[in-house]
């Protein structure tokens, strides 16, 4: 076991916080970029089609089924193959766009499951190709150069019945690795901290599983295991045996933090067992590369002998989506997470779209391509998962800053994709019990699992301390505005709609407030989080990334990875691929509500600086917090 290691206090700088979350700074450049003019016609570029499928109601349908007890298809999960014959584009429709880019003199290649087509090619073709012109620009945000068309990419209209969505003509998003860490305050000294017991139905935190650390903030997979009641499943040899987890991911990393990092804790793991894919050219080692390595690392240590494929991108929309595109038609992953995303409202036609009116919610692509992607990976059984955020119920907090003074925006109540499809199930964050005690302020306790928002600590500190900025850091959670309300949530109860009156404003310095984005008011739409497990940096983990431990980190990109873990071992528990979560998951908890022998635990205190935690369903923290064991009791038993 790694020794005990000092531990980080809070900063009472908000701007220290984000400073070291940024993966590269804002991750979206709202403010009137600088037009630099056109970028050179013979820099290559990646653009990937997303093809439009057959029989898309039939799919979601079928998809239905396999995770529907009694269903027609239920667990008759399909191959990439099958998938590709019944909902891909037609081999006729195929050779037709293929065709049509090679006259254009472009390259091309079609992944197995019909649904995408990569081409390369210069940024003049690609102009010319979709009808616009292609300019670099400089971000007024943070000096950032990046290109995109100046006008909407317009689909070839010999090809635009097949054709949905173009990825990768603009370079000017990059996504947030959902990770936080506690950054140091020294003035204020170590805090004084404590864990406390859950007093869970199932176990109780104590450290029944060896490779657990029992310190908040030092906390290693062990201590998940305690907390949710996992050791059960190991005590009978699940450990992943036979399941293989996928990470989809925009930096690449070292393989070897992770095998340190189970090798500190004392883990016994399968050797060998990470593989390394490497899309669009892989991405870079750098200020995201700790993100990666926590996701191997906790979905690799709740699953130990689980093999590892890790898909890592360059950092755009074009890397992400051709990420996600390569592990699903690989079908090789039983279950997928991924750790980083960037505010819903970020794809919308208003922010993205020439000319578009500020209450346009129209998609400018980017979902579309994600849903395509994950309705293949649901059909095929595999179980997806993504951080829902860690800016509370105010996503674009984190991305943009927030407030009312000149030059600033403010922060309307938004979610974080691609945690919003309806398709990937959402990982929420909670703050497990313990005491603490900062400067000389009295001990205080968190008594019960919580909705993680560090709104407690800045109250915390405003009445012993001195006055503090933490908004709005916490477990991403809300209503989307663009996803409807999905089926399984439609009976569940604390099902909320769009609050009223949330606008997307910059404070421009010289014209005024301007309102670049209306949202639409009590939209029924989809609920996030869907299950949330711990993410509190204050109750959080040690990670290994470049070879250093780590203290005092958190996020929700934690429970994503340790979701995969977990579905690892139901996987061989059950002997078979477990699927979509969230019909089952609702479902259970709809019929079995928290009882004893409840696959969940409420999560009722607490909030996400506006959900407030409750004995149903919030979105704070979902449905709730996992009893691993009970749910994997119900699994087997073909609930």
């Amino acid at each position: 076991m790694f020794a005990k290691l000092h531990r980080n206090s809070l900063s009472l700088s908000l701007g220290l916080l984000l400073a070291g979350t940024s993966a590269g700074a804002l991750a979206a450049d709202l403010k009137p970029a600088v037009d630099v003019g056109m970028a050179s016609g013979n820099q290559v570029a990646h653009v990937t089609l997303i093809l439009k499928l057959q029989h898309e109601a039939a799919l979601e349908d079928y998809v239905r089924q396999t995770v529907t007890p009694g269903g027609e298809h239920y667990q008759q999960f399909l191959t990439t193959q099958q998938f590709a014959k019944r909902y891909g584009a037609t081999d006729a429709e195929i050779a037709r766009v293929q065709s049509y880019l090679r006259s254009q003199g472009l390259s091309s290649e079609v992944l197995p499951s019909h649904l995408a087509i990569r081409t390369s090619g210069s940024l003049s073709q690609f102009g010319q190709l979709f009808q616009t012109s292609i300019h670099n620009y400089v971000s007024r945000e943070d000096g950032r150069s990046f290109h995109k068309p100046v006008s909407a990419p317009q689909i070839p209209s010999a090809i635009a019945d097949v054709v949905d969505v173009a990825t990768g003509l603009s370079s000017e998003k990059a996504y947030r690795p959902h990770h936080v860490s506690s950054p140091a305050f020294a003035s204020l000294g170590t805090p004084n901290v404590q864990a406390n017991a859950l007093g869970k139905k199932s176990g109780n935190g104590s450290s029944d599983n060896p490779t657990a650390s029992g310190v908040p903030g030092q906390y290693t997979v062990g201590d998940v295991a305690n907390f949710y009641d996992i050791n059960p499943l190991y005590q009978r040899g699940v450990v992943g045996d036979g399941s293989t987890v996928g990470v989809v991911t925009l930096s690449n990393f070292d393989p070897n933090d992770a095998t340190t990092y189970w090798s500190d804790i004392g883990l016994d793991t399968k050797p060998n067992r990470i593989t390394q894919v490497h899309v669009d050219g892989g991405g870079a080692i750098d200020g995201g590369s700790g993100e990666t390595s926590i996701d191997v690392e906790q979905s690799g240590g709740i699953a130990p002998y689980a093999n590892v494929i890790v898909y890592d991108a360059p950092n755009t929309t074009a890397g992400y989506v051709d990420a996600f595109a390569q592990a699903v038609s690989d079908n090789t992953a039983d279950s997928i997470s991924t750790s980083w995303g960037l505010p819903e409202i970020f794809n919308f036609a208003a922010l993205n779209t020439p000319g578009a009116s500020n209450t346009d919610t129209t998609d400018a692509g980017d979902l579309r391509a994600f849903h395509k992607i994950f309705l293949e990976a649901a059909v095929q059984g595999q179980s997806l998962f993504a951080a829902s955020g860690d800016s509370g119920a105010y996503d674009t907090a984190r991305d943009l800053g927030a407030g009312t003074g000149v030059g600033q925006y403010t922060a309307p109540l938004t979610v974080d994709s691609p945690a919003s499809d309806p398709f990937i199930t959402a990982a929420g964050g909670t703050t497990t019990p313990y005491s603490y005690q900062f400067g000389k302020g009295p001990t205080a306790s968190i008594t019960q699992e919580s909705v993680w928002g560090w709104d407690y600590l800045q109250t915390y500190f405003t009445q012993y301390v001195r006055p503090i900025n933490l908004f709005s850091v916490g477990g991403g959670g809300g209503v989307s505005v663009y996803w409807h309300r999905p089926f399984y949530q439609a009976f569940t109860y604390g099902i909320r709609r769009s609050e009223p009156n949330q606008s997307l404003v910059f404070n421009d310095p010289s014209a005024g407030p301007t309102t670049l984005l209306q949202l639409p008011s009590r939209f029924a739409g989809r609920n996030v989080p869907d299950i949330s497990l711990n993410a509190d940096p204050e109750t959080g983990y040690v990670f290994v990334s470049n070879g250093a431990l780590s203290s005092g980190e958190g996020g929700t990109s934690f429970v994503a990875p340790q979701l995969n873990g977990i579905t690892a071992l139901l996987k061989q528990s059950t002997g078979r691929r477990i699927g979509w979560w969230n019909p089952q998951v609702y479902a259970l908890q709809n019929i079995f509500g928290y009882d004893f022998f409840s696959p969940f635990n409420r999560v009722s205190a607490g909030d996400n600086w506006f959900y407030n935690g409750a004995p149903h369903y919030t979105p704070g923290a979902g449905i709730g917090t996992l009893d691993v064991a009970n749910l994997d009791a119900f699994l087997r038993a073909g609930f």
